[in-house]
Order: C-alpha cells, then structure tokens, then sequence
C-alpha cells in the first residue's frame, strides 16, 4: 500500500518503522523544516516498554536514556521531604521515575533513524487537504503538490489538523480542555554541582502552582511551571505567543517562593520555551472511510496521565499489527477496512482506561491544597509515604490503571523483524 503519514512525532515515526518494515511504501511528510528534536523527558511505561523490546531497539534506547534515578519533594527552604527512588529491578510496574526515561528528541531521532532508510521523509510541508474517491485518498499539500493513497494517517499531535480535516469542518473539535490547567516547559543552562544527583524534585507552593526540575545533562536542567490560574492575562494569552504567555506566567509565579525567582527569569530568557493549555482527545471513532488517527491526534490521554509516549507507540504497534493480519505486506489494502476497525477494537478497552476520569481528575487540580497550611499537611503526607515506601504513582499514574488488557502479538511483525532482508 501507498501510505501517507502525517507529523514525524514519535507515533508517526513508530509506524512508519513498522509499515515500512512491512513493505509498504511510506511517506512522512512533517510541517517543520526538519526533524523536530526538540521536546523534554518523556518516559515509557508496560506494554509501551514491551513495544520497544519488540522493536528490538531496547539497547539503542538505553544509550540515549536519561539518567535519574528518584523523585523528591521540598518544601520552600529546599529541604526534602520526600524520597520515591526508581524501579531499576527491571520487574513490575514503574515508579514515578520510569526505568526507561529518555529526552524526546532522543527517542524521535532513533526511531526516524531506524526508518529513514525504507521511508520516505519530506518536510517543510504538511496537508492542506485531502478527498476520499473509492479506494483511494487523493491528497494536497501545503507545497502545491498533490499525490494519491491507500491509507492516510493523522499522527500531528492534540492540535491535529488532520484530525480537523477528516471529522469536516462542521464538526466540534474532539479536543476536551482540562479545567485550565496549564504547564510550561523550558530547559536552563546549569552545570551539574559537586554532590548533586540526577533526581527529579517537586515543589508545590500555594495558590495551586507548582515546579518540578529534572536534571538529564552535566549541563542543563529541564523546567516545568504549571497552575490552574483564572488570571485573565493568562486566559488571553494566544497558544504560541510566547511573549505574551513568558509575562503572564511571570505574574501568576511572583512571590511563590524557593528558587521561583530565578527560574522565572530564565524563563524569560529561554529560547525553547512552550506553553501547553492540559487536554486530552476523546472520539467515538479513530478513522473515517481511508484515514485515520494514531497518537495525540486520535486520543491525546493528557500528560497528567504520564502515558502519551506509551499510548503513541502501543498504538502504532496496534494499527500496523492489523494492517498485517488484514492486508498483508506489499498489497493494495484490500482489507483495510477490516483492519481498521480491528484497530479499534483491540487498542480502544486500552485507551479507555487510561483516559477514565481525567476530565473529572483535572477538577481535583481546583481542590489541591492552596494555602501554607495545606501545603504543609501535604508534603507531611509525602514523607509518610515515602518512609513506609508505599508506591504514590498507583494513585497519581495512569499506568497502574489499566486491567485485564494484554499486548497483542502479531506473528507477521515478528516475521519481517526476523527476515534479514528487511533490515
């Protein structure tokens, strides 16, 4: 099959190697002039890290991972309160800190180069729009150019435009905001100091915001600003605009103590700044006639889940299982169809569960504790936890939330990965 694939993202990479490793002729087309490397940690977690095994690129991801090792709070003086280290045994679920975390652009780079060669990538465009006519998707892109397709793949994000396109232009978004909550990511140049370790740290202050560092570099380390602030300056801030979201996170963050102030100003002056408003994406159906969705832009789970990369890369999996099992390799889709919604049906008990309650848990945001006192109580009751070792991410993960649901196994992946000819 001809298959167009739109966003070189980490789910749009992941069935790209797949397809591709299937025989079918894949084209990556993605809006940035090039691969976007950009992007902080993100982690994988249980059938994702069973998916990365079956990949067979387990080792070439451990050369990139990153380094932390635990997860602490404290509290405004910088003291720590609270110590959960991570789950190195290689068994069970994961604890905050995954055992498999890597940089983003890490995990997109070995994923485009373990494809590159057998798809086709051409960026700097994206589509502009597309009409289905029989057994086919006849597409234009943002270049001028026009090509045609058996299958048509949306994997460009929350803010998918495919997605957009193929539910038409009278249809509401199927993209639910989470109760304004917002988080803020940036990286700050900042040598590693004698006896510092590569930890995560936390910091909740009062009026519902809160930080959270990770060190991944000798040089750097990642920022996270996020709150559920009403401030009109925020509200009106355009997504994007990132002047106008620096200022207004500037004045939602002034006087919230420990190190703030200095984060906020190198957030001012942080070149790879970005603003996301917390969402998740909710369809009834991934797929209409020859295109369909993978990733964010189908069900988009919220990174308050700590799943999104686990959900791209299990989804991939998923689809280009069932186009194996329904179409075959090299051959002209003719059961698609079928594979499609056999996609849905396998993936979908998944995704509902991890996507179970978050509209209603971003609602618990509004409730966390706001005031000194209440911030006290609860870094008390994080150090309770962490002194009887009782594993808080059951309770904060979605990871821990998804039952009787196991992995597929597709014999004609393991074949072609086995088959030296598809290398």
């Amino acid at each position: 099959m001809k298959v167009l694939i739109s966003g070189a993202g980490i789910a749009g990479n992941a069935l790209a190697f797949w397809l591709s490793k299937l025989g079918h002729e894949v084209t990556v087309v993605e809006w940035f002039n090039s691969l976007r490397v950009t992007g902080l940690q993100i982690d994988l977690r249980g059938p994702g890290i069973q998916v990365l095994r079956r990949m067979g690129l387990e080792q070439a991801f451990r050369a990139k991972a990153a380094p932390e090792h635990g997860f602490q709070v404290v509290d405004s003086s910088g003291r720590r309160r609270a110590y959960f280290p991570a789950n190195k045994s290689g068994k069970g679920l994961q604890s905050l800190t995954s055992d498999f975390e890597i940089m983003r652009g890490d995990l997109c780079c070995l994923l485009h180069d373990a494809t590159e060669g057998r798809a086709r990538y051409v960026f700097g465009t994206s589509i502009e729009s597309f009409q289905q006519r029989d057994k086919r998707v006849e597409v234009r892109f943002t270049s001028g150019e026009t090509g045609t397709y058996d299958l048509v793949v949306g994997a460009d994000g929350q803010w998918s435009r495919t997605r957009k396109m193929m539910l038409g232009p009278d249809a509401p978004d199927a993209l639910v905001p989470l109760g304004g909550v917002y988080m803020a990511y940036f990286t700050v140049a900042r040598p590693i100091q004698q006896g510092e370790e590569y930890i995560a740290t936390v910091y909740m202050a009062t009026g519902r915001r809160g930080i959270f560092l990770r060190r991944h570099s000798p040089d750097a380390i990642q920022v996270y600003m996020g709150c559920t602030s009403e401030a009109d300056k925020l509200k009106k801030a355009r997504r994007g605009d990132a002047e106008a979201e620096k200022e207004a996170l500037a004045d939602v963050f002034r006087g919230a103590g420990w190190i703030t102030q200095d984060l906020v100003q190198a957030m001012r002056d942080a070149e790879d700044f970005y603003c996301e408003r917390m969402a998740l994406v909710r369809m009834e159906s991934w797929s209409r006639g020859r295109v369909t969705l993978v990733g964010d832009a189908g069900y988009c789970p919220s990174a308050t889940t700590g799943m999104g990369t686990t959900c791209g890369m299990v989804g991939a999996y998923v689809l280009a299982g069932e186009i194996a099992r329904h179409c075959g390799g090299e051959n002209t889709g003719d059961g698609l169809e079928s594979a499609l919604n056999a996609y849905e049906e396998k993936f979908r008990p998944f995704m509902d569960q991890v996507q179970e309650g978050v509209a209603s848990d971003s609602k618990s945001w509004v409730s966390m504790p706001s005031s000194p006192f209440g911030i006290g109580v609860l870094n008390c009751v994080a150090g309770l936890a962490s002194f009887l070792r009782i594993d808080v991410a059951k309770w904060l993960l979605k990871e821990h939330a998804v039952k009787d649901w196991k992995l597929p196994e597709y014999a004609e992946l393991e074949h072609v990965l086995a088959s030296p000819g598809r290398a």
